[in-house]
């Protein structure tokens, strides 16, 4: 990927579309926002569970808003957990090959400024070449731009990955937005519109076809005639088969339905795609990671073992087939592998933050890089084997902290329990919840964990941003002889 970074000096990408496909007054345009969403709500059945991708029309809001606002309130109930948003849309203006990432640190709406997580999306995205930063392919765009007043009053405080496709095939988006996919704390949102400038009974027939394609999850039969956003629609249904998301449709409607004449129309889509069961979308996390842990416990300890097992024996990193596997540990998930000596002694501790791979095999190399490549010690020899007690932490996801200062942080902090990434300006510094065991007061926490990101103990600014996370887990001895089954545990702390 050519380089994804922020430029030096904070730049923000300023509004191109309001006054025209939204109010620019602030007030003016928070008025018709919520009641889009107020007359939204009112529709959202009350079990509705929260998808993880959605498409939604991305017209001027007195077109398509209120269709748009009915895909958007299906997200809010995960408001608390939803840390980010991939905004993905098709070009209008600029031609171009691959995806067009912005390089601002910032989108600014009338309602505020959204910042965008440069360093989350360059982690994922690595050295693909299908990306880089094109900040004129976002200019003056506006299939991104027009869902963001709903996003910023529906979600509230989150972060941004703005992708605009150019010319690129179905494939590369979809590993593109694989890539990019991570757990329930990131929501997607595909824009676009459908059919453009037909009669109103040819849209009708055009967009039922078109719609009938994106339920059936048929990528490669939608073309540039019947969406806008052919490719961005057609990357996710390819995805969506291969990850075996259900889709369910929003609505559809067209611009004669609501402030049009009906000679000639654009179409508008909604849809919903939800992953399988177990996979926590639509759940608590923290209790969708206690049941996992409880529920697959020996499978969980196992793959520790064979992780340990093949750092002593011939040095390889194992290879997890995860076909066989339960759905909810061939799902993306994050994990910590611990492995302590008979007196209670640390011996290894390695893991990952945030999901980029099945839990499976996170669990498995977290474990046999905890055995051979903590260097804070020697490699795990064969003969230490049976005294080993391994213990695994999975992570719930990264959920937002708000607070309104630094002395309403300390008191939202929950010692013993809480997680804490922290981000300033491109800063960042984690504990995870066994520091509570060292540092208990979260006064101290907190000016250690400034310290950790890189900045004075007694640093704030109105940028800090914090998420708190827990851990799940289980612990076993699985190479005693005498060693207890293994079993489900509360928090651990790696």
């Amino acid at each position: 990927m050519t380089a994804v970074r922020s430029p030096r000096t904070p730049s923000v990408r300023a509004p191109a579309i309001a006054g025209t496909f939204y109010a620019a007054d602030p007030d003016a345009l928070r008025r018709s926002v919520r009641a889009d969403l107020d007359r939204a709500r009112a529709r959202r059945p009350a079990d509705a569970p929260v998808p993880k991708a959605i498409i939604a029309p991305h017209a001027g809001h007195v077109y398509s808003g209120a269709l748009a606002a009915r895909a958007y309130v299906l997200l809010e109930p995960a408001r608390n957990r939803i840390r980010r948003v991939l905004l993905v849309g098709p070009s209008h203006r600029v031609a171009f090959e691959g995806v067009a990432l912005s390089g601002a640190d910032r989108w600014r709406t009338p309602l505020g400024e959204v910042p965008l997580d440069h360093a989350w999306t360059r982690d994922r995205l690595g050295d693909d070449t299908a990306v880089s930063v094109l900040d004129h392919a976002h200019a003056q765009e506006h299939c991104l731009e027009v869902h963001l007043p709903y996003l910023q009053e529906a979600l509230g405080d989150i972060a941004l990955v703005p992708l605009v496709a150019g010319r690129v095939a179905s494939p590369t988006l979809a590993r593109v937005l694989d890539a990019l996919w991570n757990g329930p704390e990131t929501a997607i949102v595909i824009s676009s519109d459908l059919s453009h400038f037909l009669d109103y009974d040819a849209c009708q027939a055009r967009d039922g076809a078109t719609a009938s394609a994106i339920e059936a999850l048929r990528p490669g039969v939608i073309g540039p005639r019947d969406a806008c956003g052919c490719r961005p629609v057609d990357g996710l249904l390819t995805l969506a088969r291969r990850r075996g998301l259900r889709v369910e449709r929003i609505g559809l409607c067209n611009s004669g339905d609501t402030a049009g004449t009906r000679d000639r129309v654009v179409g508008y889509g909604a849809w919903a795609f939800h992953e399988p069961e177990g996979t926590a979308t639509d759940s608590d996390p923290v209790e969708a990671t206690a049941r996992l842990a409880r529920a697959h416990t020996d499978l969980l300890v196992g793959l520790a073992k064979e992780g340990v097992d093949h750092a002593v024996r011939d040095g390889t990193p194992p290879r997890v087939p995860v076909e066989s596997l339960p759905q909810a540990l061939r799902a993306h998930g994050a994990a910590f592998v611990t492995l302590t000596r008979a007196d209670g002694g640390l011996r290894g501790c390695i893991g990952s933050l945030e999901a980029r791979r099945p839990l499976a095999q996170d669990v498995a190399g977290h474990a046999f890089n905890a055995a051979c490549r903590d260097a804070r010690f020697p490699p795990v020899t064969a003969d230490e084997l049976p005294g080993l007690t391994v213990s695994i932490s999975v992570l719930t996801p990264p959920m937002p902290l708000p607070f309104a200062d630094r002395d309403d942080l300390l008191q939202a902090m929950r010692p013993g329990v809480d997680g804490l990434i922290l981000e300033d300006r491109g800063r960042r510094g984690v504990f995870l919840p066994q520091v509570w065991e060292q540092v208990p007061e979260p006064e101290v926490f907190l000016a250690h964990l400034l310290r950790k990101a890189g900045l004075a103990d007694s640093h704030w600014s109105d940028d800090v941003r914090l998420w708190r996370f827990e851990t799940r887990g289980v612990k076993a001895a699985p190479w005693s002889p005498a060693a207890a089954p293994a079993s489900p545990s509360g928090p651990q702390n790696p």
